[in-house]
């Protein structure tokens, strides 16, 4: 097998092309160091529009295309000037910077179906997502959508958390996954099963390895049954039940201080149980820095950890490093280098 047969292909998505997500493409493909193939999926009119105020913008050829036929097809590219593009919309029209309308949210859809098409055949070996808009989405589109992890999740089969797939947060530091992502809190709370415990560190165990820790759920993890009692009902007996299976497992201990300890080495990865349980230490320590990783699809699929910054879209300011930081983590990911805690 030849050295250019064996490179990765990643495939990158617009996200909501009203956002950053087309600038953040464009600055990043305009430092772009091989490596690996890079496919934008992106609509034309998208790039064009916001290519006259990224540095660098204008030396990047893009080369847009209408589909793939093969994996030989985009690893040929590699040795042409131009990057490739892939596009599903093909439409010239003009994009508000900072209104996302029920074109944009179309258009960040069937980049994602597009994308996630490629890797479930084999054509690229993961997709990079950028940020999309969930209430536009939702508004013009997909009612029931909340984001991208269970979307993606869905086209691949997946049907619900813990048992199937978990949204991950990957630093250099900090390992963190979400028992539920985008529901109301209320819900999460309501919903929260020793079952469904039991499969998300199933799910984590399995596809990743580690010491595993799991954080209460109250103050103090519930302090014995006197700040509440989901603890000792709940929590407690399903993480004993994944101890009898064998996973390095334990908790459930006080969310306020688990993170540190996993920070200083004390675990390989914290199972939040909400997602701002997770997320709030994730962003504090590394905001910028951290990838998002969908485990357990039967594809690699990523993502940067802001939103569509729909207040600076269209002004030049977004700034690419949190998406090169994902594509790097992404090729570790692809190279088999899972995350500390499993070789």
């Amino acid at each position: 097998m030849s050295i250019k047969a064996s490179l990765p292909v990643l495939a990158l998505t617009q996200g909501d092309p009203a956002g950053i997500g087309p600038e953040i493409l464009l600055k990043w493909a305009s430092r772009f160091q091989g490596g690996y193939v890079p496919l934008l999926v992106a609509e034309r009119a998208a790039l064009e529009q916001v290519r006259s105020f990224v540095p660098g913008g204008d030396e990047v050829v893009l080369e847009y295309f209408s589909s793939v036929e093969s994996r030989e097809q985009l690893l040929a590219r590699e040795e042409d000037e131009g990057l490739a593009v892939l596009d599903p919309v093909a439409e010239s029209r003009t994009i508000e910077a900072g209104v996302s309308t029920a074109k944009d949210a179309g258009g960040a859809v069937a980049c994602l179906e597009t994308a996630v098409e490629l890797a479930r055949a084999g054509l690229v070996d993961a997709v990079v997502t950028a940020p999309v808009s969930k209430f536009s989405i939702a508004k013009h589109h997909l009612p029931e959508f909340r984001g991208q992890t269970d979307f993606v999740a869905g086209l691949c089969g997946k049907s619900r958390y813990g048992r199937d797939f978990l949204m991950t947060f990957l630093t250099t530091d900090l390992q963190v996954a979400l028992l539920t992502t985008h529901t109301p809190l209320a819900e999460t709370l309501v919903s929260l099963t020793a079952e469904g415990l039991i499969e998300a560190v199933t799910c984590l165990a399995e596809n990743a390895g580690g010491r595993i820790v799991v954080a209460g759920l109250n103050p103090h993890a519930g302090e014995g049954g006197l700040i509440g009692r989901e603890e000792i009902e709940v929590l407690q007996p399903a993480i004993a039940a994944c101890r009898e299976r064998g996973i390095d497992v334990r908790g459930p201990e006080s969310a306020d201080s688990v993170f540190a300890r996993a920070r200083k080495g004390d675990c390989d990865w914290v199972l939040a149980l909400y997602h701002d349980q997770g997320l709030i230490p994730v962003k504090t320590v590394a905001f910028g820095s951290a990838t998002n990783w969908t485990l357990g699809l039967p594809v690699i699929r990523t993502s940067v950890d802001h939103g569509t910054a729909f207040d600076i879209a269209g002004r030049g300011r977004a700034d690419a490093r949190p998406l090169k930081r994902v594509v790097e983590t992404t090729r570790e990911l692809i190279a088999g280098r899972l995350p500390r805690g499993r070789a």
